[in-house]
């Protein structure tokens, strides 16, 4: 079972990419909790917290068809690298400018979008990139297990960040951050898979129709992508609004939004563990499907609770359940999607995926101070549930995958 649940481990491209990421993803996460608690020590405003959310997704939305366009154009792993440069600059002159106390709420809004446009040219190399370091029975254990890298940050990002910033100050969370990318750099400059791209003297605009025109020939791709942007649109918001939770119902401080946060990616670890030794099971849209029911679930719960341990347990459920429907749908994309036009059908794949984050994020930061934080989430936790009936009773194309 343990052999099956790890089998992508055996390629060394892959092991070498997985803990490059890893190590970057927990920076990261140490970045955005420091981020989301200093935006609001700064402005106390719950409508910059979903700015700041919506700046760093919007370039991926605007930016990721081009983006996938060139993951098809030229060597994945040289844009790789340039997305992991800037994002390290960024984090850096954070770093700088918090350290020397000349930090605007403005500072980090622009950094920020910066740093989301890095993503809108990295994201979809990156994921046209996995599927190829494993053979293809091994793709969707190899996806799954990228989701516990990036889970395994989660859990522990979060929890170091929470310790860092009670103890160190937000600029440590900064600079380890800035510091993180170097592992990802290291690993792309020594892994042998290299994608060879086919000469063309297309436009491209021409090869981006194309990536959209074979994700609308394929029945269930079109369903599949509309179901990725309605899920993070309305279930990604959870997350930005913890701060508003720890902070003015339960009374706590950074720790607390912390371990919160390491509760979630702790509960992810286990939805992606489940997904992995799954394997290539038949019905994942049904799976898919169940999961995006109890996420659903989960964040109704957690909006409506007022105790710190019984908001811990739900987080657990919401962070398994909310991996498991990213994990399994990602590979039912990826499996429909030939190599030639992965990093075009990704980059479509990835607006939805990456764009409902933004949308979602700017929509409740105008109604979370008309109608409160709880109820606005509550209200997102029914239509997931209400989405995820619509796709297993009315419109059977995701759930007969």
């Amino acid at each position: 079972m343990i052999g099956r649940v790890f089998k992508a481990f055996q390629y060394r491209d892959f092991r070498l990419m997985w803990f490059g990421a890893c190590t970057s993803s927990i920076g990261t996460w140490m970045q955005i909790v420091a981020q989301g608690w200093l935006i609001y020590r700064l402005s106390h405003s719950a409508f910059l917290l979903a700015l700041d959310q919506f700046l760093g997704g919007i370039p991926i939305f605007l930016f990721s068809l081009i983006g996938g366009v060139v993951a098809d154009r030229l060597e994945r792993r040289k844009i790789l690298l340039g997305s992991q440069y800037v994002q390290m600059a960024t984090a850096g002159l954070l770093t700088i400018l918090v350290m020397t106390g000349s930090v605007h709420v403005w500072h980090i809004l622009s950094l920020s979008f910066i740093s989301g446009l890095a993503q809108a040219f990295g994201g979809p190399a990156y994921m046209a990139l996995i599927p190829t370091l494993v053979d293809r029975e091994d793709m969707p254990n190899a996806i799954a297990l990228n989701s516990i890298q990036f889970n395994v940050a989660v859990m522990i990002g979060p929890a170091l960040a929470g310790q860092a910033l009670a103890r160190l100050g937000e600029s440590w969370c900064f600079g380890l951050n800035s510091l993180s990318f170097l592992a990802p750099i290291i690993s792309l400059s020594i892994i042998s898979a290299r994608f060879l791209p086919v000469k063309t003297t297309e436009t491209m605009f021409s090869s981006l129709k194309q990536g959209i025109q074979f994700a609308r020939k394929q029945s269930s791709m079109e369903a599949l992508i509309v179901l990725a942007f309605c899920m993070t649109a309305l279930g990604m918001p959870m997350r930005t609004y913890i701060p508003v939770f720890v902070k003015d119902i339960f009374h706590r401080g950074p720790e607390t939004y912390g371990n919160l946060l390491s509760l979630m990616g702790l509960g992810s670890i286990v939805g992606s563990l489940t997904i992995a030794g799954l394997g290539n099971i038949r019905k994942k849209g049904s799976v898919a499907l169940g999961a995006l029911i109890c996420l659903g679930v989960g964040i109704f719960g957690f909006a409506l609770s007022k105790s710190v341990p019984a908001s811990g347990a739900v987080i657990v459920l919401v962070g398994a359940s909310m991996m498991a429907v990213f994990a399994t749908v990602n590979s039912l994309v990826q499996l429909i999607t030939t190599n030639e036009m992965r990093g075009r059908v990704m980059s479509v794949y990835n607006v939805a995926f990456r764009g409902g984050m933004p949308m979602g994020n700017l929509l409740t930061g105008w109604l979370v101070p008309i109608f409160t934080a709880p109820l606005v989430l509550a209200v997102n936790g029914v239509l997931l549930v209400l989405l995820a009936l619509y796709f297993l009773l009315v419109q059977r194309r995701v759930a007969a995958l």
